[in-house]
This record gives C-alpha cells, sequence and structure tokens, in this order.
C-alpha cells in the first residue's frame, strides 16, 4: 500500500509516494535532527492559537490515496479506503496510551500513534466494498471516503473515552510526520465493510456526551475564561455593594464599612476566597493594612453558608452572559457579505459546512437555548444574529488572500489556450478580462465595472458552459450562476452583489430590448436597491462580472458597435478534462495585479474588439435593402441629400418587407455607423447617397 508524502520548501511542495511500512519505521525512529521532539518542546511556549514554524519541516501524510501530479495538478492515483480519526487535544503522556490501547481493542484499527504535537492520538482504519474492492475513480472515491468517516466516527467515538476532533473527510486530509517508538501497527486489519454511495451524505448531527462542570465559579459563568469571569463578578459584587449600602461611601470613609457586605457578596457570588483577597488589597491598597483585609474577608467568608437567592450580576446580564456562551459553545455563526446572510453550523456535528439562517434554525436554537434553561425568545436569538457579535465572512477575500505564492508560470494564457478559435487576440484580451474580473474581487477599482464580456460561439458539445463553470474554483462555484432573467430587472441588479461571475446561456436568447438592459448592468458599478419592508435604499458592492455562450452567431443587434462584448468562434470541443491548478491561477492574477499589470481595456483593446464583433452582429433589414437600392455617393458625384426618414419611406415603397417607421432613429445610426457622408441641416440629417435601384410601380 502506498501513502503520499508532502515535502514543502519555502513556496514549492515536493510529492512522493512511500510504502506504509517504510513509513512505520520512519514513525519509529527519529532522524538525528529530532524535528519532531523540538516542535513538542517548542510547542509548550506557543500560544494555542498560534501556528509553530516548525511545523511546516515535518511532511504532510495523507493516508487515503496515492497521488501524484498531472500536468503540475495534484490527481488521486490510487485509493487505498484509509480512513485517519484525530483524538484530542489530550493532556499528555497518559492519556494518548490510553486512547491507543482502546483503539487497538477494535480489529479494524490499521495503525495508532501519537500525534506530531504529542498531544493527539491518530488511528487509521480501512474500509472497503463488500466484495474488497476499492473506488477507482476520484469521485466516487470521495463519495465513499465521505461515508466512511461518518461511520468510523459512530463505530469508534463510544470506544473511546475522548471526543474525536471532527475534520471535513476530504481525500487530501492530511497529518504531520509523527514521532512514536510504542505505536500500533496491525498490517492486516479486519476492514469495514461499505457498500458504494451514490452521493454524498447528509449534513446530520449527532449529540455529544455531557459532563457536570466541577468548578462552582465556572458552573456560575460556563464558557469564560477564569479570570475575566472573577474580574466580571468581582465588579458586579462590588457594584451591588454599593447599592445596598444604607449611606454613601467615599474612598475617605472607614474602609471596614465596605469591606465586610463586599466580601459577602463576593461569597455569594462564588468567588474564590483568595481571588476576592486580592482584588481587594490591590484596588484599596492605600486605605488599610493588607493582613486587616484579609482577616476581615476570611472572617465573613467563615460566617457565611450556604447560597445566594439572587446573583450580583443584572438579570439582562445574566442572560445575556449566558446566550453568549451558549451561542459560541453550541455554534459557529458567520455574516456573509457576499450573499447578506448569516451562517451557521453546529459544532459537535457531521455539519461540516455553513448554511444561511433560516426561520426552522433559528426557532431550534431559540428551542435548545430554552431546554439548558437558558430564558431567551425569538427576538433575542434574532437580535444576537444581527449584531456585531457575529464576524464578518468574505468568501472572495478569504480564497484570493490566502493563496501561496506563484510559482512563475503562466497559467492564465493556458486556460485561454483550452479554448479553439482562430482569433489571434483571445489570449490577450481573455487575460485582460480575468484579471477584471479578479480586480473587483478584489475591491481594487468601485467606480467602474467589469463591463466586458467574453461571447463564446459554437455548436453544441463542444463544452462551451462546462468551461465557464470550471473557471471558478469549487470552494467558490456557490457563486456562480448560469441563470439570469433579464426580464426581471430588479433580481438581476441583485445578481450582481450576488455572485462571482455570471453566465449568459444560450445568449441569442436575450432580445433587443433586453441586451440594451445588459448593457446597462454590463457598466453598473454599485448595486442601489431597496430591499423588502426597507425603507432606505442600500448601496451594495458589485462582485459579478459575465461571460456568455451561444450556439448561433448572428448576436449583436446594436448598430453602434458592440465594443462591451468578445465574441470568440469556438472552432472545436474545449479542453475541460484536464485538472485547472486553481491556487496558482489565482495566484498569478494577483501578482500581476499587485505589480501593476493592466486590467481595463484602452481604446486600442477595443477596437480590436470592435473590429473582430462585426461577423457576429445582425444585419438588419433596413440596412440590407439600403445597399440593395442605394450607394454611398462618391466626392464627384451629384447625388442626393436625403434624410435618413426620407431614405426609409423609399425603401418602404420599393420592398414587401414592413419597416416600421419607429425604426428612423435607429437606422439613422447605422447609416453613421457605415460612415455615409453626411451634413447638418436646421431640418435634420441629411445623407449624400446614390439611388441605384428603383423597383417599378
Amino acid at each position: 500500500m502506498k501513502i503520499t508524502q508532502i515535502r514543502e520548501n519555502g513556496d514549492t511542495e515536493a510529492l512522493s509516494v512511500v510504502n506504509i511500512d517504510l513509513l512505520i519505521e520512519k514513525m519509529k525512529r527519529e532522524t538525528k535532527l529530532r524535528p519532531v521532539s523540538e516542535l513538542r518542546q517548542a510547542l509548550h511556549f506557543v500560544l494555542p492559537d498560534e501556528p509553530c514554524s516548525l511545523t511546516s519541516k515535518l511532511p504532510r501524510v495523507i493516508p487515503a490515496a496515492a497521488f501524484g501530479r498531472v500536468n503540475g495538478v495534484r490527481q488521486m492515483k490510487t485509493y487505498n479506503g484509509i480512513v485517519e480519526l484525530t483524538i484530542g487535544p489530550l493532556a499528555g503522556k497518559t492519556e494518548v496510551e490510553i486512547v491507543k490501547q482502546k483503539a487497538a481493542e477494535l480489529p479494524q484499527t490499521m495503525l495508532a500513534f501519537m500525534g506530531a504535537s504529542g498531544k493527539s492520538v491518530k488511528i487509521w482504519t480501512c474500509f472497503t466494498r463488500p466484495d474488497g474492492t476499492l473506488p477507482q475513480t476520484a469521485e466516487e472515491a470521495e463519495v465513499f471516503q465521505a461515508h466512511a468517516y461518518r461511520l468510523a466516527i459512530k463505530c469508534y467515538q463510544p470506544q473511546l473515552p475522548f471526543n474525536i476532533l471532527l475534520k471535513e473527510p476530504k481525500l487530501e486530509q492530511f497529518s504531520r510526520l509523527s514521532y512514536d517508538p510504542d505505536l500500533i501497527y496491525r498490517p492486516t486489519p479486519v476492514p469495514f465493510y461499505l457498500s458504494q454511495p451514490i452521493g454524498m451524505p447528509g449534513e446530520m448531527t449527532y449529540h455529544e456526551k455531557s459532563s457536570t462542570e466541577a468548578s462552582p465559579l465556572n458552573r456560575a459563568l460556563p464558557g469564560y475564561d477564569t479570570e475575566d469571569t472573577v474580574a466580571l463578578l468581582y465588579e458586579a459584587a462590588l457594584r451591588k455593594t454599593f447599592e445596598e449600602m444604607d449611606q454613601a461611601w467615599h474612598r475617605d470613609d472607614d474602609l471596614q464599612i465596605l469591606i465586610v457586605p463586599l466580601a459577602e457578596n463576593c461569597y455569594y457570588s462564588g468567588i474564590p476566597e483568595e481571588e476576592a483577597t486580592r482584588r481587594t488589597i490591590i484596588r484599596y491598597n492605600k486605605r488599610k493594612n493588607p493582613m486587616l483585609v484579609r482577616e476581615m474577608i476570611r472572617n465573613v467568608y467563615k460566617e457565611c453558608k450556604g447560597v445566594p437567592k439572587s446573583s450580583c450580576l443584572t438579570k439582562e446580564q445574566r442572560l445575556s452572559l449566558q446566550m453568549d456562551e451558549f451561542m459560541n459553545r453550541r455554534y459557529e455563526f458567520r455574516y456573509n457579505t457576499q450573499i447578506g446572510e448569516v451562517e451557521y453550523r453546529e459544532r459537535f456535528s457531521f455539519q461540516f459546512y455553513f448554511h444561511p439562517i433560516d426561520k426552522r434554525a433559528q426557532n431550534s436554537i431559540m428551542l435548545d437555548a430554552q431546554s439548558e434553561g437558558i430564558g431567551v425568545w425569538d427576538r433575542d436569538i434574532d437580535r444576537y444574529l444581527h449584531s456585531n457579535r457575529v464576524p464578518i465572512y468574505n468568501p472572495l477575500e478569504e480564497f484570493l488572500f490566502h493563496l501561496p505564492h506563484w510559482d512563475g508560470k503562466d497559467r492564465i494564457h493556458a486556460l485561454a489556450n483550452r479554448v479553439p478559435c482562430k482569433n489571434p487576440h483571445w489570449e490577450l484580451l481573455f487575460h485582460r478580462w480575468f484579471l477584471n474580473m479578479v480586480s473587483h474581487w478584489r475591491g481594487v477599482d468601485k467606480m467602474h465595472a467589469n463591463n466586458t464580456s467574453p461571447i463564446l460561439v459554437g455548436a453544441q458539445g463542444t463544452h462551451k458552459s462546462t468551461f465557464c463553470r470550471e473557471m471558478i474554483p469549487p470552494a467558490l462555484r456557490a457563486y456562480y450562476t448560469d441563470s439570469i432573467d433579464f426580464s426581471q430587472k430588479r433580481d438581476a441588479e441583485l445578481y450582481l452583489n450576488r455572485f462571482a461571475l455570471i453566465n449568459i446561456d444560450e445568449f441569442d436568447q436575450i432580445s433587443s430590448t433586453q441586451q440594451g438592459f445588459l448593457k446597462h448592468i454590463l457598466q453598473k458599478p454599485v448595486v442601489n436597491v431597496r430591499k423588502p419592508y426597507a425603507n432606505a435604499v442600500l448601496e451594495m458592492r458589485r462582485y459579478a462580472s459575465f461571460i456568455a455562450t451561444s450556439n448561433q452567431k448572428d448576436l449583436l443587434t446594436d448598430p453602434s458597435g458592440s465594443r462591451r462584448f468578445i465574441c470568440i468562434e469556438v472552432t472545436e470541443a474545449i479542453d475541460t478534462n484536464r485538472p485547472i491548478d486553481y491556487n496558482q491561477l489565482y495566484t498569478q492574477a494577483m501578482h500581476e495585479l499587485d505589480h501593476g499589470e493592466r486590467y481595463w481595456f484602452d481604446q486600442s483593446d477595443e477596437r480590436i474588439m470592435t473590429e473582430n464583433n462585426h461577423d457576429f452582429e445582425q444585419i438588419p433589414p433596413e440596412e440590407q435593402l439600403f445597399y440593395h437600392y442605394f450607394r454611398v455617393a462618391g466626392n464627384d458625384e451629384e447625388g442626393e441629400w436625403l434624410s435618413s426618414a426620407e431614405i426609409l419611406n423609399r425603401l418602404r415603397r420599393y420592398s414587401a418587407i414592413p419597416l416600421s417607421t419607429k425604426r428612423v432613429n435607429v437606422f439613422g445610426r447605422i447609416l453613421q455607423k457605415h460612415e455615409v457622408p453626411s451634413r447638418r441641416t436646421r431640418f435634420g440629417t441629411l445623407y449624400h447617397v446614390v439611388e441605384c435601384k428603383r423597383q417599378e410601380d
């Protein structure tokens, strides 16, 4: 069995596969440099939320499959059927050994070892289909791995005394190479049998075992750090003391008058005696002998017995703290600025992805809180979710600003080259448009929009829509759409804020009037809209760029030109089989933008687009009839000076094709586009033409 190992060297990654037996031997014997031991020693001096630089020196180990690189992109070669479970954080070696022994009792355990941090245990267990086979494709393996991971959780968690740390079940899930001379390895474990699932599992939750908190202080304010809890309770006890005193107390008064009731309130608030003493001495250190303060508080604590009838915290304070603790303990929240909604997921559950909060979820949260004795109502939950208690999250910025360094390879032009066409300017124009799209995701230019849209024109089955969809990385696929209705103008404008890329599928189905509205929203830099039941008009940021597909070639109807579109005729099927290295693709765009690469189209670019779009323009009947019955007068010809209405009137007499008088202005723009000589008079614009053919009456 081959296991994938990845070494990090600066901005590059070295990928290799090793035999599992060789990997086990490496884990039993640490090298002379002792990188794992150094990491474990360094972690004693690193805060829990801070990264340790020594971690990157350890190779990443991916047990689920053997990977290789195809065209620079990591791809699965062989699926192993191994699921890795992480148990922790643990207190030390004693708990580590307990978990390892418990894991060894299950015959499905292949490997159990101490994690690289020394505070966790990694368990490898095997899965196969009932016939002993394993999935062969990456798609089947991803589905199989997700179901296998959940089954492993359900089987192992009841047997273990500590919680399994839940992770998203991906094929590329990894852990760092560890060192454990006492690891438990079973070369031929009994596998779990799992039929090949059809689709990904639903995000069903499971209930975690609840434990009783031994500390009365933490029971008073669960979930808060002890220091913060004591500080809050002490200040509340001091406030209550001042409120209950018969007469006002000042700093120059006898301190004993204050200390006795203060110590009593501290006792009933659950504050340890030493904490109450320490904080009182620090606050009033110049007013009384510290030893006298200590003795007074000690005597009060000895006299007091029982549980207080009321807390020093106000009802509102306690409810707010309880609610804050409950929400952070049970759920994770974030305000997604892309969709303008609060999203959530449950902690300690199989709910790996965030979902928008709906009425059902909000009511469930309220009922869960009430079941724990917290007296909140739906309005309290709603206020919490729509407050600064919920952090802001932008998925586009989250993706763009956490990319690796660019390796220097041009992937944007390579992506454009996947589209077979005869336009020599396609690579340059696509590159400019792609940078423009990324720059607007970043919010570089808030005064202008990405008002240019490529249009892929070709026969059915050339993978045009697939190419458009696969331009967006899977993590941002929720912000891609190919369904937009230009007849619903308000919804179409909201799409500018909601989506990152909009594919106008079947562009030829858009009417000429809708194309006018399309040009309007293409150049709209912001979205001004009034949400339902709101009073004010909001200005929302625009993220969306546009791309389009069509099976028909005669698309463009604007007689004045179509400089907002990059029309490309796809001559063959687009290559969508090769994987895309999204990280490096978008890293290149970010690197070029940071180094001043031009992302907007200048006049020369627009001239190229306009010239190339001639082949994709619809020729209206007025234009066709004009060149049938008229021609442009030469410089030495007398000709006639006629208005557009006069020319159109003659064409109506010559042809049986109905020509509407409402098209006079459009016909005038057609004549101007073809640069027919004209002059301005007080009767309007006249055009110098020669009538070359007249239909007989």
